[in-house]
């Protein structure tokens, strides 16, 4: 996507040197992963929450991974980094045009073009793209749009430009429902840090952090 059909009024994706840059009401925002580089340090990625959550015992490599919802993909990196091949969807276009963005530059830096080979981006939702994979998932991750209620001021000029895109997910059951009929290992789902489990459904446990937990689903055998 180059132009601004898709956009709310007052809202500009425009083309800067340092990238694509989607602006509204003195806000900006643009994809970086360059900026997550200190979390993906071998000695600190192992505390990350979402990869005790996703982590599959006695196997750490040749794992595969689905997240339904990928947003600007910083979940996503932390999976590739962890040695996961992951699809990213992402149903809106402007979301999906600045992750593409993020990708290609990442692809040009030496300490990510690796991590980011193993991503691969799908425009379009994540619902049916789930049902349209082929061949085993380990892992889904699913992390529909919440507002937030706590963290840095940064994060909430974000996530309010984000919300102007995509708002939350209305369709949670079906997008459960098809995490679900994948069949993965694990179904890890991001939730606020005491919103309600996602379509109502218990997990087999979770793991909780300062802001944010996840409810992880375990496939019975």
């Amino acid at each position: 996507m180059t132009g601004n059909e898709s956009l709310p009024a007052g809202m500009e994706l425009r083309r800067e040197p340092e990238g694509l840059i989607l602006a509204a009401g003195g806000m900006s925002l643009r994809a970086d992963f360059s900026r997550l580089l200190p979390r993906l340090e071998p000695r600190r990625l192992g505390r990350e929450l979402l990869l005790r959550a996703t982590r599959i015992r006695g196997c750490d490599r040749g794992l595969r991974a689905a997240d339904a919802t990928a947003g600007l993909g910083e979940d996503s990196l932390l999976l590739a980094a962890a040695g996961f091949e992951v699809t990213l969807f992402e149903r809106n276009s402007v979301i999906a045009a600045l992750l593409a963005d993020a990708l290609e530059r990442a692809s040009r830096e030496p300490e990510l073009a690796e991590i980011v080979s193993r991503m691969r981006l799908v425009v379009g939702d994540g619902v049916a793209g789930l049902q349209e994979l082929k061949g085993p998932v380990d892992v889904i991750l699913l992390d529909p749009m919440f507002p937030a209620k706590r963290g840095s001021a940064a994060a909430k000029k974000k996530l309010q430009l984000l919300q102007r895109l995509e708002g939350p997910a209305a369709q949670e059951t079906a997008l459960l429902d098809a995490a679900l009929s994948v069949r993965p290992r694990k179904a890890v789902i991001k939730r606020p840090l005491r919103g309600p489990f996602l379509a109502g459904r218990k997990p087999s446990y979770t793991l909780r952090g300062k802001l944010i937990r996840y409810d992880v689903i375990v496939r019975s055998c």
